[in-house]
């Protein structure tokens, strides 16, 4: 009996899968419409303009791997708010994490000196941890006094902005007088050196870091203790009271992970692209187009993968056109259409459920 009662909720659970990843597609494909209509007011062929960003993506092998380097960092925050949403907190300091990764990644790039084999671990063990404890001060705030996460996340964020721009500008990590931090050295970076001439200077090891942080986070979620306690925390808190999690240690822990992702981003940024940091102008936005990522990939480790490539494939080749004289500012407005149907998904879901229904009783 038991077996049979589980098959049609097996069934369900399916159902829900299939109709989440059918609603996302047509939230991407609404969202390049809208791309198009924009294109057409300011008198641009849309056919013209989406033909030349897939050739900038797809035309070769250098456009595809520069597209794969521009996702690396998305893939890390966006899987760095999954994480947090899995577990029923709304990371919206990813872009202070991701800061304070990229800090830690430089310090230790610039100061240490050991050879790759050692230095490029050691620049990431120092990203993830800046990152771990930029999150950790929240959740402690959260658990501790019940702060409103939310809030302290934003401004950690603009803290952790201004105290990059006081570490770039000191005498320790700046000899040149110029609104730039010190070069890593080359142990520390994470280029691909075989593959420059042909693929570009920039290809670098970061999206294997990111392959191997979708695996781990997709196992904790799925295959580990800790990971259900998290999940079951961001459920029904006081249910996992109740059963015995402690919800405070649940809250900080997984916000020190979702923490350790965006400041892993920071660092495959600075190691593997920049290899220094600027002097910030504004917010990078890192952390924040990680919010979209998560939200294209549902929440889940594999979809947020794929949602970062999208993105990324759109950041590198929206760049180009500009050359038919469309505003780059179209693929920003292509996402915000693609992530405003998504939020917008329960109440299809509740339109089509209503519509099955009378049909049914028809």
């Amino acid at each position: 009996m038991e077996q049979n009662n589980s098959k049609p909720a097996v069934r369900k659970q399916k159902i829900a899968k299939d109709n989440k990843a059918l609603y996302t597609v047509i939230s991407i494909l609404v969202g390049f419409a809208i791309g198009a209509i924009m294109l057409i007011v300011v008198k641009v062929n849309p056919f013209e303009a989406y033909g030349l960003l897939l050739k900038s993506v797809f035309g070769t092998p250098k456009n595809m791997a520069q597209s794969v380097v521009y996702a690396t960092p998305l893939i890390l925050t966006g899987l760095s708010v999954a994480f947090s949403f899995r577990t029923g907190i709304f990371n919206i300091g990813a872009e202070g994490q991701f800061v304070m990764g990229s800090l830690g990644a430089m310090v230790v790039g610039v100061a240490v000196d050991a050879p790759a084999i050692i230095h490029v671990p050691l620049c990431l063990l120092a990203a993830a941890l800046a990152g771990a404890l930029w999150g950790a001060l929240v959740g402690y705030l959260k658990a501790k006094i019940g702060a409103n996460e939310v809030l302290c996340m934003i401004m950690f964020n603009w803290i952790a902005y201004y105290f990059s721009n006081y570490v770039v500008k000191s005498k320790l990590f700046n000899d040149t007088g110029k609104q730039v931090s010190k070069k890593v050295a080359d142990s520390a970076k994470l280029s691909v050196n075989s593959l420059k001439a042909s693929l570009g200077q920039k290809v670098n090891w970061g999206i294997i870091i990111a392959i191997i942080a979708v695996i781990v986070i997709y196992l904790i979620i799925n295959k580990t203790t800790l990971g259900y306690r998290l999940c079951s925390v961001g459920f029904n808190r006081n249910a996992a009271e109740y059963a015995g999690i402690n919800v405070k240690v649940a809250i900080v822990s997984a916000i020190a992970i979702s923490g350790a992702l965006a400041g892993l981003a920071g660092a495959t940024q600075v190691l593997g692209y920049n290899y220094s940091i600027s002097e910030f102008a504004g917010q990078e936005g890192y952390g924040f187009e990680g919010i979209t990522v998560a939200m294209i990939g549902a929440t889940h480790p594999v979809g947020v993968f794929f949602a970062g490539l999208f993105y990324g494939a759109m950041k590198y080749g929206g760049k180009n056109m500009n050359l038919l004289g469309a505003p780059t500012e179209v693929i920003d407005i292509i996402m915000g259409s693609i992530i405003f149907f998504i939020a917008i998904s329960s109440i299809l879901k509740t339109i089509r459920t209503r519509f099955s229904r009378k049909g049914g009783t028809k």
